[in-house]
């Protein structure tokens, strides 16, 4: 159960990360944002990431072997990072029309389920 909710928020974070590291590219096509300056870009950006860190904390807290939870450090992070690089695919396939995935990508995804393979195994 801790594995899953730890995943689950891990989602949830990396969802608020990519639209606040990457929504702004897009948000540029709305006539209102277009308009704000470097500063105002900058705060949407930050409220947006506290949302990210409400997830995050408590995904590390639950999820840490320390603590109880079922994964140690390393694999926290490689787990966080896979979940990264997989929202930040879905979002730019979505968000992004202009985006394609190449072979070269499909093997990148390879060697990440092959980093996740040996950092989980025992």
């Amino acid at each position: 159960m801790k594995a899953l909710l730890t995943i689950g928020l891990l989602v949830l974070s990396n969802t608020f990360m990519t639209l606040a590291w990457y929504g702004h590219l897009k948000f540029a096509e709305l006539k209102w944002f277009s308009k704000l300056g470097l500063v105002s870009v900058i705060l949407i950006s930050w409220g947006i990431a506290l949302f990210e860190y409400m997830f995050q904390v408590p995904a590390n807290k639950i999820g840490f072997a320390g603590n109880g939870g079922p994964f140690s450090l390393v694999q926290l992070k490689v787990l966080q990072e896979v979940i990264t690089l997989v929202i930040f695919m879905i979002f730019t396939l979505i968000a992004f029309k202009t985006e394609t995935l190449r072979w070269n990508h499909a093997i990148g995804a390879v060697f990440l389920i092959l980093a996740v393979y040996f950092m989980f195994k025992k």
